[in-house]
């Protein structure tokens, strides 16, 4: 918020340069937070994709998290007023890897009552299917 009283004051004093770095410090903070969102609900999407795959099967409640998930993700990545999106195809995949570490972590507790820790768990699944089927789930095309 401090950010937009100095923008104005900026402004008013017609200091366009210093305002200029104000929007770009703003622009940031917006995408930093877009990143923020789409990988906590990553982790999420992940979560699921990993159990299904390592236990070989779903439940209703999997697949309405998986589809809440994704949604989310396009939500959040999509510029409303601008068109497009804050993330590129290859940006959604790191914050994808970036937030699979954190998934399989969780899903270890959760798969077979906890049965396996994260590594040995690594093991059972394929990251790259996952990640590839994840990518899939988010991308543009798949927007309703």
């Amino acid at each position: 918020m401090e950010e937009l009283f100095t923008l104005k004051d900026l402004l008013l004093k017609g200091d366009i340069s210093g305002a200029l770095v104000i929007v770009e410090e703003l622009e940031e903070m917006s995408r930093d937070d877009k990143i923020s969102n789409v990988g906590s609900y990553a982790v999420i999407l992940l979560l699921h994709l990993i159990k299904q795959q390592a236990e070989n099967r779903t439940t209703r409640s999997w697949d309405l998290s998986i589809r809440n998930s994704a949604w989310q993700i396009q939500n959040k990545n999509k510029r409303r007023k601008a068109g497009g999106y804050y993330l590129k195809p290859d940006e959604l995949r790191l914050a994808l890897d970036e937030a699979y570490p954190r998934a399989i972590d969780a899903a270890a507790e959760e798969v077979e009552g906890g049965r396996y820790d994260a590594a040995n768990l690594e093991t059972l699944v394929s990251r790259e299917d996952i990640l590839n089927r994840a990518l899939a789930l988010i991308s543009p095309e798949n927007q309703s």
